[in-house]
């Protein structure tokens, strides 16, 4: 930790065994926590919290203030929890008064240019791919993947389990378990090979791909999917989950391919 060419404010909290390299700056009122690695020319602002065993590469600017005009210098943070890997030149803001802060789980991967916005929540088991941009207030469940240059509306919530597709525009919510694509964004699919690699059963996967043909395949809307599956599909933590997503969506789900094929041609 003894790095002569980097600062580190006398009031951080810096475990002994934090590595730290030259040209980093940490502010006051930080806290990191043991086996953290600090790369070169890292920028540590007022309240971070980052936990154990992250490692953390050149030009990162962690916690700095939210780029939002409401904020008015409230006391706010960010927390970052253990073995997380932020690449380089990631930014992730502090929370506002909204929710105090922003937060990144554990076990998750933050590829280059990665942008994370106040108030977001990011689960564990994450991976956001490179130049990605969250605009404040999203929700990243668990094991959700991120292709490279996805944006993501404020307030837009991502379920557990996802995958959304490289360069994709995300104005709705993704419900778990579901692959997403194209423009609009759309369903395309379960993703059925990141479910089967964590263990879920193909019975399982068969039921949760069941669920979503009554949802984008049956020619439901979603209020009548929804009743239909609470009537004819069998309760287990899988279809409890989808279902609690959708009635708690408040900007509403992604629709399925065919229905978006269906507007465009209405409109040409």
């Amino acid at each position: 930790m003894n790095q002569p060419l980097a600062y580190v404010n006398p009031q951080a909290k810096v475990a002994a065994n934090v590595v730290i390299e030259p040209f980093v700056s940490i502010d006051k009122n930080v806290i990191i926590e043991e086996g953290t690695w600090i790369g070169p020319n890292v920028t540590i602002m007022e309240g971070a919290r980052i936990g154990k065993n992250c490692k953390i590469f050149p030009g990162a600017v962690i916690s700095a203030v939210p780029q939002d005009l409401k904020f008015a210098g409230e006391e706010t943070i960010v927390k970052i929890g253990n073995n997380v890997t932020i690449r380089e030149f990631v930014t992730i803001n502090r929370g506002t008064k909204a929710s105090y802060e922003t937060v990144v789980g554990d076990n998750c991967l933050l590829m280059a240019y990665v942008h994370i916005a106040h108030d977001c929540v990011i689960g564990n088991n994450v991976i956001l791919g490179n130049s990605s941009a969250l605009a404040g207030h999203i929700f990243i469940d668990d094991w959700a993947i991120l292709g490279g240059v996805v944006a993501v509306h404020q307030f837009v919530h991502v379920g557990a389990h996802t995958m959304v597709g490289g360069g994709s525009l995300v104005r709705k919510d993704i419900p778990p378990f579901t692959k997403a694509a194209r423009e609009p964004i759309s369903y395309v699919g379960v993703n059925s090979i990141g479910l089967r690699r964590r263990g879920f059963s193909a019975e399982r996967i068969t039921q949760i791909q069941d669920i979503y043909r009554i949802i984008y395949l049956k020619g439901y809307n979603v209020s009548q999917a929804v009743e239909y599956i609470e009537a004819d599909i069998p309760a287990t933590p899988e279809r409890d989950e989808i279902l609690s997503f959708i009635s708690n969506s408040s900007r509403g789900i992604m629709k399925g391919y065919a229905k978006v094929r269906e507007k465009q041609s209405d409109k040409t």
